[in-house]
């Protein structure tokens, strides 16, 4: 906002009015300030008319073209963006910036062709091009070759914003993820990390990573620097707590849980502690911290409810479990949860209530699934 608002000022006091006897061009270019500024403010109508003024009076302008292809590309104009951009490439073919829009652009046509003679004419001029090196490495996806775009996607993260390094990043872990190739993904993740990225979700993908490879102490230290980058996040620091849990670390695990709350107060946590609390023969705890769970309890998150309806019944309150698990069991975004209907069934049938039996059975065998076989 302040360098829209700077570049309106200069746009106005640049613009004197006609017939002052001002050079055409140095009218020109006021107007074409206040079309940036109109761009950067996404007033897209008032660009367009500022460029229009542009070209009544300096209509050689070599600056226009690529101007007002920017407007097209963020109105999504495909075919105008491709006509303003190719006039730019003419007026200035050594511009770096120009091509690799037209990749982008020829790409979204399907025009692929075009699209890697543009790129590769845009890296020519700025092999920093972190645009043009992402639409390079879609278009290498496309075609299969993983390798070229996994390392597309790496140097493109290099190269990028801080803002959005960490995004390219995790698109390289999933590329190689659904190719199977878990461990490179974490070689990627941890070479990330130490080029200095940021990012919580990038810490976050790493400890998913180094729980699935068995590196249980990196992964708590990966989720510890996801929390701490991510502060808002509740759910971070208990996934540092579950796999404190997995080491045996009992104490530091509840610490862990304890960082949670105070992001968040969650029955869920409090399930999870009351869990501890039985870990270590310490009743009182862990009936305080069921009480807590129910206190805090919102009833909107399924796997709250469920684990919460799974405390209840290994504290002997089975007929309050039942409750909760009918309770979500009727509800209409859970019609296909055969699991959960077949759950709430079983329990109903240890309880002697048939007509929940009944009722949960119904709704489990409506699903359609094959094999289906009720208590």
């Amino acid at each position: 906002m302040r360098r829209a608002g700077l570049v309106l000022v200069l746009a106005l006091s640049a613009c004197p009015k006609p017939g002052d006897g001002v050079d055409p061009k140095i009218r020109a270019d006021g107007h074409y300030l206040a079309g940036q500024a109109a761009y950067l403010k996404g007033d897209f109508p008032e660009a367009h008319k500022q460029f229009a003024e542009v070209r009544a009076l300096n209509p050689t302008d070599p600056r226009l073209p690529a101007a007002e292809g920017e407007v097209y590309l963020s109105e999504v104009k495909v075919p105008e963006a491709i006509e303003a951009f190719e006039q730019a490439a003419k007026a200035d073919p050594k511009r770096g910036t120009t091509w690799s829009r037209l990749g982008y652009l020829y790409s979204v046509k399907g025009e692929k062709v075009k699209a890697r003679e543009a790129l590769e004419k845009a890296l020519a001029a700025n092999p920093k091009d972190f645009n043009a090196l992402e639409t390079l490495a879609d278009l290498q996806l496309e075609e299969g070759k993983i390798d070229e775009a996994v390392k597309n996607l790496v140097l493109a993260s290099d190269f990028a914003p801080e803002l959005t390094r960490g995004d390219l990043v995790l698109r390289v872990t999933a590329e190689l993820q659904k190719a199977g190739r878990g461990k490179e993904a974490v070689e990627v993740l941890e070479g990330a990390v130490k080029k200095g990225i940021k990012s919580g979700g990038v810490f976050s993908e790493l400890g998913d990573r180094l729980v699935e490879v068995g590196r249980l102490e990196d992964a708590v230290t990966a989720y510890t620097e996801a929390a701490k980058l991510d502060p808002k996040d509740p759910s971070l620091w208990e996934l540092v707590a579950e796999v404190q849990l997995k080491l045996g670390k009992l104490a530091e695990a509840e610490a862990a849980f304890r960082s949670s709350l105070a992001v968040k107060d969650r029955g869920v946590v409090h399930v999870a502690l009351a869990r501890l609390c039985q870990q270590k023969k310490d009743e009182p705890c862990a009936q305080a911290e069921l009480q807590k769970a129910l206190d805090t309890s919102t009833g909107e998150e399924l796997r709250e409810t469920l684990e919460l309806a799974g405390l209840l019944a290994d504290f002997g309150r089975k007929k309050d479990a039942l409750q909760l698990l009918r309770s979500v069991s009727e509800e209409s975004e859970q019609k296909r949860n055969i699991e959960l209907h077949l759950r709430t069934a079983r329990l109903a049938k240890e309880l002697k209530d048939e007509v929940t039996v009944k009722a949960a059975c119904t709704r489990a065998l409506s699903t359609g699934q094959t094999g289906v076989k009720c208590p």
